[in-house]
């Protein structure tokens, strides 16, 4: 088992995976850092006031010892015609308007920007490949780096851009796909092979992610050599995660009984309980971010009004596992 650096070293071996949109909320950050374990904020979706607002909460709080996540812009462009069509099913569907093709890369620069300027121990990386001179600005303020892939090519490309650490993502996991192409088939390799394939493939210490739901699965994953296992849809459910009741009531919902992988939502693969949307649109394109702005205030609606069949519910293969109280709770079985 390889060493991690800095605050990763220090940290209980699971870590809180960080999760856009909400999940990720300050108050989970400090609780899983008041238990020892390692926990990130999620910087995408938002603008860079709100992002370190959050960071300035955490601190308050007294914690040091976390991280925060950044989307790289890797933009998947979609044809005009192919946007249009999508937006034309879609507001037949609602009965209403729905935003214009819209791109942007989240504000990729002012992040980077504001992070360097006041550094946080800890700045990971998903869905592209950062800059080399990104990369050694936040190694040169003291910051760890750790990129998000999802094979040995990819860890590859990330070892050379000069990265501290790999989290591995496996197919399982809930979410978007950290897979730097999404145009190529996300491939069904069980995690433990794929955190194998990584560690042989490069130096660098690896985090492992996708399907953890017990003791058992945080055990085979540092067997395998992994040095530490990240959780994000166990901890969905707990008390301080800042998921919308919505999605919190889904998880527990046995009439909810599968995930599949679907584009519908934003354009980019992404793993979620099967539901209405995902099975009225088997079929939609590749576009990402446009296919987000175009899908969002549909999924905004439908979380004001509590309707789970038009909202992304998030979820890895593991969902059965996510448990409600204190997230502190559900760490420590992870490490039982």
């Amino acid at each position: 088992m390889r060493s991690l650096p800095g605050v990763l070293g220090t940290a209980a071996p699971v870590h809180v995976a960080p999760m856009a949109g909400g999940p990720s909320a300050p108050g989970l950050v400090v609780a899983a850092a008041s238990a020892g374990h390692l926990a990130q904020l999620a910087a995408g979706y938002q603008t860079v006031d709100a992002m370190t607002s959050q960071v300035a909460a955490v601190r308050a709080a007294g914690v040091e010892a976390f991280g925060v996540n950044l989307f790289v812009p890797n933009p998947v462009p979609i044809d005009p015609e192919a946007y249009e069509a999508y937006r034309a099913e879609l507001e037949h569907e609602a009965g209403r308007t729905l935003p214009p093709h819209h791109e942007d890369d989240d504000a990729w620069a002012d992040k980077v920007a504001a992070l360097l300027d006041d550094p946080v121990p800890v700045v990971s990386f998903t869905f592209g490949l950062p800059d080399r001179s990104v990369v050694r600005a936040f190694r040169r303020r003291g910051v760890v780096t750790v990129q998000s892939v999802t094979d040995p090519v990819e860890a590859v490309a990330a070892a050379e851009r000069g990265v501290d650490v790999l989290l591995v993502q496996g197919e399982a996991a809930g979410g978007h796909s950290a897979v730097l192409d999404p145009r190529v088939p996300v491939r069904a390799v069980p995690l433990v092979e794929l955190v194998r394939s990584v560690v042989a493939a490069t130096p660098l210490p690896v985090v492992a992610a996708g399907g953890i739901g017990g003791a058992e699965d945080v055990g085979e994953q540092l067997a395998a050599g992994a040095s530490a296992v990240a959780v994000g849809t166990a901890v969905l459910r707990t008390d301080e995660a800042g998921t919308s009741s919505t999605h919190r009531a889904a998880l527990a919902d046995a009439a909810f009984d599968r995930t599949v992988l679907t584009r519908a939502f934003t354009g980019r693969p992404a793993r979620a309980l099967a539901n209405a949307f995902t099975r009225a649109h088997p079929d939609a394109p590749l576009g990402y971010p446009a296919l987000h702005h175009l899908t969002r205030p549909l999924r905004t609606d439908a979380a004001a009004s509590g309707d789970p069949h038009r909202l992304h519910l998030w979820a890895g293969r593991a969902w059965r596992a996510a448990s409600d109280g204190p997230v502190a709770d559900a760490l420590e079985a992870l490490l039982a």
